[in-house]
């Protein structure tokens, strides 16, 4: 009854391997029409979670579905093995080890890491009952997967993408290496908030005279506000940014004989922020005509002196808002994304004199050392004593802000120099919108949301920083330092990468790697005059190209039906295969896209077990149960049952509880199918056909709903409604099998002869509701259908395995409409008969000692007089009396005597023996 699934499901398994059920799988598809999904690579680092277990599940529940369906569809498994968290993690383990190793070796110890947790997870995920190519995945780390990652830069090299420049991307302090957009998270912190006056340079000192702007400012002096919530990015300011349609006026300020320019629309804000004493009607509106006196006008720097002409001056820029701050903006060309497209328009240097730990250089003496977090107080307190602080030290403000997605710190960003895709060369980005419109997106809005993505992002910083993954295969001229990024160069590193993987990059000298007769471009040095570039590409790069590493592994993937991940995944694994895909081959690599939302505990928390810890901290009451005690305890069924019975498009949730609940199902759902095939002992379904289950009308009632079940699931099949598939399977067999048709013909099953047509149509009817339901079931209680098959009479040609078999398919026959509508009167007058006999059986009698009488209009008696041999077995009774008149039923205890075979009653029974009725008496003859 329990299954003993903990014990059960891993001899199963044993069975598959030995079988080679897969490949047996993949044999018997061979030339059919093919379906592809392609694995997402989920990260080997740790155990598996329940989000790995929700996606891993739902993929073998479409692969097997479609396999069952006629596809011939494989499943080839992906692990993303490059990358920092298996770096810092080996450099953990490591220790003090790690300076006397060669980068090779720390390379190896990365591999070593990497493919101990890609066996770790492979033996989880297997546990779980799903199939693929287990023995031969296909890894980043593994040389033609690297091979093909070059061949891609390649790609992008020769159609003019990538490009090496020196401007701000995001940057890690802690990781030491710049960031992508898809790995920036965003969260509250709370950051110094500060207001900072500039004062123009006066007209004697070669500035603007404030009286050109307004007569009122004759004769005083004028400071140009800022606000930051980054400190530390004050000694990089180069330039203050005004809007030229936007409306200033000069309020007063607290330095005697000065005013402050500020936006109309924040001027009393701004006031109030900084404790100014400025009524409106003490305002000064700046004319809009004269506002143009102000492009180019200087400013003095709190503490930096001007390096160039160009510094310390006020520019026009259309990023300039009014939602907060001052309407004038500080701008720092080497911090920022719109600072340095200002800068650039004015010729500023992108400076940035913080070094890759976030800790100031030479550039910025006074602070040299000092961390940029460090850096905020003392910044604070110097512009405060200077008297350029408008607003009081140490005031903050909480807001959204970009953190690693890896250590989950705080970023910044950082101009340093850095390879990049440019998102807008020869329509990039265009060709990629056009691409997500011609995808099919489940949910729709997923359409919507990764169009956004792409329609706004900047060009894609591919360079990281760090060792382990795949180098970027550009070198540096030594002679006169240029960039040599040729395609034929990536194409010849291709070639070596195919032989003897990356680390050759590190093993080799430059000119194995290079081409022979390479020499620069820019000054023509020969191959020994260069420097292999140390920096690696980005891993979501690399993960991005996993459709055309698997297209030089094996046939079938030069366009994939359907890629199946995480929502989280339109930033991640979908853009960056996406944008890969259109600059290697101008098309997307995806048909369709589905999504699945995040597994969420009773209270709508994430369930993980650093989500639990972190609730355990702010000291809320939660439960965490670790994914492999739960199979050591019950077994992997429920959770493929808890992943198909869910809407996944939406958050999932996940309690015990509910397992307990779905616990419930699987044992009703397991007694059914042990009364079935506890009913099929010696029936061969070779011999017996549909054509013999057409006795009784609820034969061909429970077969025209199995036809019904069948088209009901291969339709939610189709659509990946998994939900949809288990709600109709529950309800067939919980309804329709159990509480109907078992009921119904356990006394025909009982007491009926071994050969009579009446047991043998049962028993047909039983096995095709039983064959229906484990082949439309299999691909989600994989095990215990598996189990079920087993004991299944076979057909002649059956295979060994359910999941060798294929689902039966809809019946090409129209839908019996007036057996339906005959059964529906009838199960409405059962649900009525039971009713009445609930008292009947408080008596401490039984169903079967009744005898009803049923009075029924008109329209309903003719479909009672039609079945009326069949109602005394469809209410569980001994007879039943019909009777035109208003609806009414009437019970009563059977007059007659008893069958003391079957216990129904009669008003005669049969002469030899005496104490049966005469069906149980033909029953009995020899």
């Amino acid at each position: 009854m329990k299954g003993d699934l903990a014990l059960r499901e891993p001899q199963i398994l044993a069975q598959w391997q030995q079988l080679g059920l897969y490949e047996q799988i993949r044999a018997a598809r061979a030339g059919s029409p093919k379906f592809v999904l392609h694995d997402g690579p989920p990260y080997a680092n740790g155990n598996i979670h329940y989000g790995h277990i929700l996606n891993k599940i739902l993929k073998d529940l479409v692969v097997k579905s479609k396999t069952m369906a006629g596809f011939d569809t494989e499943f080839v498994p992906g692990w993303d093995t490059h990358g920092l968290p298996i770096e810092l993690a080996v450099e953990r383990e490591l220790g003090a080890k790690r300076r006397d190793m060669t980068l090779a070796q720390v390379r190896t110890a990365c591999r070593d890491y990497a493919l101990r947790f890609v066996e770790v997870q492979r033996s989880e995920f297997v546990r779980l009952g799903i199939l693929g190519q287990w023995a031969t995945p296909y890894l980043t780390l593994d040389a033609s997967y690297e091979s093909a990652i070059v061949r891609a830069l390649a790609a992008f090299a020769r159609g003019g993408y990538l490009y090496r420049g020196h401007k701000p991307v995001y940057w890690c302090a802690r990781d030491a290496t710049a960031l992508a957009e898809a790995e920036i998270e965003y969260k509250d912190k709370a950051s110094p908030s500060i207001y900072v006056r500039f004062p123009l340079v006066p007209a004697a000192q070669g500035g603007i005279d404030p009286a050109a702007l307004h007569p009122g400012l004759a004769g005083q002096a004028l400071a140009l506000p800022i606000w930051t919530t980054t400190p530390w990015t004050i000694p990089s300011n180069l330039a203050i940014a005004m809007h030229r349609d936007v409306e200033y006026v000069a309020i007063a300020s607290k330095v005697a004989g000065e005013r402050l320019l500020v936006a109309r629309d924040l001027a009393a804000a701004f006031a109030t922020a900084v404790g100014l004493d400025a009524p409106e009607a003490t305002w000064l509106t700046i004319d809009q005509a004269k506002l143009s006196l102000l492009e180019g006008a200087r400013y003095q720097h709190p503490f930096v002196a001007p390096r160039a002409d160009n510094e310390f001056r006020v520019w026009f820029a259309d990023y300039v808002t009014t939602e907060q701050g001052t309407g004038l903006v500080h701008t720092a060309p080497g911090h920022g994304p719109d600072d340095y497209k200002t800068g650039m328009a004015h010729g500023l240097p992108p400076l940035s004199p913080i070094d890759a730990r976030g800790r100031y250089t030479e550039e910025f003496a006074e602070f040299k050392g000092v961390s940029i977090d460090e850096a905020n107080p003392k910044l604070v307190e110097k512009l405060h004593a200077s008297g350029h602080l408008l607003n009081a030290p140490g005031e903050s403000i909480r807001h959204s802000f970009p953190h690693c997605w890896r250590c989950k710190g705080p970023i910044m960003f950082r101009a340093t120099p850095q390879w990049f895709v440019s998102i807008d060369h020869n329509d990039l980005r265009q060709v990629a919108l056009r691409e997500i419109d011609a995808t099919t997106w489940v949910p729709p809005w997923g359409r919507n949301r990764i169009y956004a993505m792409i329609e706004n992002r900047p060009d894609w910083v591919l360079s990281r920083q760090r060792l382990w993954g795949t180098p970027i295969p550009a070198f540096y001229c030594t002679s006169c330092n240029a960039e040599h990024a040729e395609a034929a160069t990536m194409e010849h590193v291709a070639g070596i990468f195919d032989a003897k993987g990356a680390d050759a990059w590190w093993t080799l000298p430059v000119s194995e790697l290079l081409p022979a007769g390479t020499k620069c471009a820019n000054c023509a040095a020969p191959g020994s005059g260069f420097e292999r570039e140390n920096d690696i590409v980005d891993v979501w790069f690399e993960s991005g190209v996993s459709w055309l590493a698997m297209q030089q592994k094996q046939p079938g993937y030069e366009q994939i039906d359907l890629y199946l991940e995480g929502s989280d995944q339109h930033r991640g694994w979908f853009h960056s295969s996406l944008l890969a895909s259109v600059g290697v081959r101008g098309k997307a690599p995806y048909k369709q896209v589905i999504t699945h939302g995040f597994v969420l505990d009773d209270h709508g928390n994430p369930y993980s077990k650093s989500a639990i810890e972190k609730a355990k901290q702010e000291g809320k009451k939660v439960s965490y149960i670790a994914p492999d005690d739960v199979i050591k305890k019950s077994g992997a069924e429920l959770f493929r049952l808890w992943v198909a019975s869910t809407e996944f498009r939406n958050d999932i949730p996940y309690s015990q509880a509910l397992l307990d609940g779905l616990t419930d199902w699987y044992r009703k759902f397991r007694n059914s199918a042990r009364f079935a095939l506890g009913n099929l002992a010696g029936f061969d379904p070779s011999v017996h056909t549909r054509a013999d289950g057409q006795v009784y009308a609820v034969d061909r009632y429970l077969l025209a709903r199995v036809d019904e079940l069948v088209a009901r699931v291969a339709a939610a099949y189709e659509k990946y409604e998994f939900h949809v598939a288990h709600r109709a399977i529950a309800d067939f067999v919980t309804v329709d099998f159990s509480a109907l048709y078992s009921d119904v013909v356990k006394d025909r099953m009982y007491s009926d002869a071994v050969t009579s047509a009446a047991r043998i149509s049962a028993q047909v009817v039983i096995y095709e509701a039983l064959r229906a339901v484990i082949t439309l079931y299999a691909p989600v209680l994989a095990f215990t259908t598996e189990d079920i098959w087993g004991y299944l009479p076979k057909r002649a040609g059956d295979p060994a395995s359910v999941h060798l078999a294929r689902m039966p398919s809809p019946s090409a026959q129209a839908a019996p409409t007036e057996l339906f509508a005959d059964f529906a009167v009838l199960l409405a007058w059962r649900e009525t008969v039971n009713k009445e006999l609930e008292a009947f059986r408080a008596t401490k009698r039984k169903s079967i000692d009744a005898a009803v009488t049923i009075a029924a209009p008109a329209g309903d008696l003719a479909v009672l007089r039609k079945h009326h041999a069949e109602l005394a077995d469809l209410f569980i009774v001994s007879s039943v009396a019909l009777s035109e008149g208003a609806a009414a039923v009437t019970v009563a205890a059977h007059a007659g005597l008893r069958c003391e075979r079957c216990w129904k009653w009669f008003d005669s029974l049969a002469t030899s023996p005496n104490d049966v009725c005469q069906r149980c008496a033909a029953a009995l003859q020899p």
